[in-house]
C-alpha cells in the first residue's frame, strides 16, 4: 500500500475572477499538451485546457472572456520546461500561468533508468516559478501529478511519486502558488470509476479523467459564478 502526500490540502487567496485583458498560459507535459496542433499556436488540445477555455468562455455569456494559451509538449520534464521556459512562457507575457509537471520524472526512472532526483526537481520548479513571478508578476497555479496504477508495476512507482508531489507543494507553498490537487480528485472519482476508466494507462486521463482536472482547477481558481 502507499502513502500519499500528507500535505494538507489548500490554496492561497480568494478565488480569481479572469478579465478579457487576461493570459492564461498552461504549461506542462502530454497531460497538458493533450494532442494540440504545434503548428497553430491558438490550438488548445482535446484536454483539460480546452475544457476550462470553454467553461470560461461560457461565463462571460458571450464575451471574448481570457486569452487560453497552452504550451504542453508530450515527454517533458521539468527540465524540458526550463529549457524552454523562456520563448513558451516569459515571452507570451500571460497574467496566469499554470504548471502541471512531475509524472514523465517518476515514468523516465522506471521506463528507461533515467533519474530525476526530488530535490533537484524541486529546486528546478521552485526556480522557474520564482523567476516567473519575478519577471511577469503573474499569478500562479500548479496542479500535482497524479497516477492511477492500473499495473502491479505501477504501483511501485509511488517511491518515486509521492516524495516528488510533496517537492511540488512545497515549490507551490514557497512561491505563493495556488494548488490544484489533481491526485485528490482523481482519487476520489476511483469511488465512481475504475482506474482505466480516468486514464487507460494510469496516467493519461480519458475525456472524463481531462474534465475531472478542468473542474479541480476551475473550484481552486475561480469564483463560483453567481446566478
Amino acid at each position: 500500500m502507499h502513502t500519499e502526500g500528507t500535505h494538507e490540502e489548500g490554496t492561497h487567496g480568494e478565488g480569481t475572477h479572469f478579465e478579457e485583458t487576461d493570459t492564461l498560459l498552461f504549461i506542462g507535459d502530454s497531460i497538458t499538451d493533450a494532442g494540440r496542433d504545434r503548428t497553430d499556436s491558438a490550438s488548445l488540445g482535446s484536454g483539460y485546457v480546452n475544457e476550462i477555455a470553454r467553461t470560461l468562455h461560457e461565463r462571460t455569456n458571450g464575451g471574448p472572456g481570457p486569452v487560453v494559451i497552452n504550451r504542453g509538449v508530450n515527454g517533458n520534464r521539468v527540465y524540458d520546461l526550463e529549457a524552454r521556459w523562456t520563448t513558451d512562457v516569459i515571452a507570451h507575457r500571460p497574467t496566469v500561468v499554470t504548471v502541471k509537471i512531475g509524472i514523465n520524472d517518476t515514468w523516465r526512472r522506471y521506463d528507461s533508468g533515467l533519474a530525476s532526483p526530488v530535490d533537484e526537481f524541486e529546486a528546478c520548479l521552485d526556480g522557474l516559478l520564482a523567476d516567473t513571478a519575478r519577471e511577469l508578476s503573474a499569478r500562479l497555479v500548479v496542479i500535482t501529478p497524479f497516477l492511477l496504477p492500473v499495473t502491479a508495476e505501477q504501483e511501485g512507482w509511488f517511491e518515486d511519486l509521492t516524495p516528488r508531489t510533496d517537492a511540488v507543494l512545497r515549490a507551490a507553498k514557497a512561491n505563493g502558488a495556488r494548488l490544484v490537487r489533481a491526485d485528490l480528485a482523481m482519487r476520489q472519482a476511483r469511488e465512481r470509476y475504475e482506474a482505466a476508466e480516468l486514464a487507460r494507462d494510469g496516467v493519461h486521463p480519458s475525456p472524463v479523467g481531462h474534465r475531472i482536472i478542468a473542474d479541480a482547477w476551475l473550484a481552486a481558481v475561480t469564483p463560483v459564478p453567481r446566478g
